[in-house]
């Protein structure tokens, strides 16, 4: 299992990419299609059209991590839909349901963050 830390961006691309793609080709659908810069540390999300495998990229400043991962058995339950936006944003626990071929927004997580109010 990957490790993300709170912090971390993660975007999802809300469409399929050819999995022929390496590095490269991943590096040029994070600057043409999502609108993002690879080189900033953010994790990005692809899947295949079948919806069997993911695909993640992020630069850690030396270079690139390519993590795949294929489902033995079954089919991805959960993707974000286009709402005109080529990219949907996650938490890192989020990321970790998604992984294990979950729905992400079915976790009831508390929220990452919420203001103190102050009592009189």
């Amino acid at each position: 299992m990957i490790q993300v830390a709170a912090q971390v961006r993660i975007l999802v691309a809300v469409e399929p990419v050819d999995f022929r793609c390496g590095i490269d080709g991943l590096a040029r659908v994070c600057r043409e299609r999502l609108r993002e810069d690879p080189f900033q540390g953010a994790v990005f999300v692809f899947r295949n059209r079948a919806r069997t495998a993911l695909k993640l990229i992020t630069f850690d400043g030396q270079g690139y991590w390519l993590c795949h991962k294929r489902l033995s058995a079954g089919r991805l339950r959960w993707w974000p839909a286009a709402r005109g936006e080529p990219a949907a944003a996650l938490l890192a626990h989020e990321l970790q349901v998604l992984l294990c071929a979950g729905d992400p927004t079915a976790t009831q997580a508390p929220p990452a963050w919420k203001p103190l109010t102050m009592k009189p």
